[in-house]
């Protein structure tokens, strides 16, 4: 599976068989996860087989049921923090999808349960994605039009349809969509696409930036235009 079919094949699972995972799953996240941290600056763990993170009030407020493994989504706390693990937490949640894992971001939804993780000097944790095998794959919802989040027109290249196309299917809070991309046109010689965050009540707005921005540039194709 390529990560243009993850992004179509994704979706967010709530319910998990109850399976642990396949030892070369465990490896291959591990080091997929090993890459990210280093590149972001993140500290995301993989927590296994520990069902008390997902038992409390909150977790069954969030249909979530049968997760016994997740991530733990923390960074030195920073203004681009959010930013950060949106956009590379979401670059494990593809490559999970690529191997046979379903995933779901949970912002509220769980527990912090003592000894699970390892905090460092100056990091929170601002999310966990639960991850494993779903007892569905998931279903469809309603996205928001692709006029609706960007400049898109007759005149804009084919790779930026693309990528906001790519974008809108993007996992966001509550399936919230706030944000929007802005084609430039050539700047110092090479495109430029300006991404944007909106308003919300409900917050998380900067991290479901930065996981629209990698599906955006997997649509889009990295190498066909920069960042504004």
């Amino acid at each position: 599976m390529t990560l243009q079919e993850a992004i179509e094949a994704r979706h967010s699972v709530r319910a998990y068989k109850n399976q642990p995972l396949a030892k070369t799953h465990v490896e291959a996240l591990q080091e997929k996860i090993d890459e990210v941290n280093r590149e972001g600056g993140l500290h995301i763990q993989l927590i296994l087989n520990e069902p008390k993170a997902f038992l409390g009030p909150f977790a069954r407020y969030g249909k979530f049921s049968g997760v016994t493994n997740y991530l733990v989504m923390a960074g030195v706390k920073a203004d681009d923090l959010d930013d950060r693990i949106g956009y590379y937490g979401e670059q494990v949640v593809l490559f999970a999808q690529t191997i046979g894992l379903n995933t779901c971001w949970v912002g509220l939804s769980y527990t912090k349960i003592p000894g699970t993780y390892v905090l460092n000097e100056g990091e929170v944790i601002q999310a966990y994605i639960s991850i494993g095998y779903g007892a569905t794959q998931g279903v469809s919802h309603k996205i928001k039009r692709i006029d609706q989040v960007s400049n898109v027109s007759d005149t804009t290249p084919d790779w930026f349809r693309r990528g906001v196309e790519a974008a809108l299917l993007a996992p966001t809070a509550v399936n919230q969509q706030k944000f929007s991309f802005e084609y430039i046109g050539n700047v110092d010689g090479r495109p430029q696409v300006r991404a944007k965050k909106g308003f919300s009540l409900i917050g998380y707005t900067h991290m479901d930036l930065g996981i629209a921005k990698y599906h955006f540039e997997i649509g889009a194709g990295k190498e066909n235009f920069q960042w504004a």
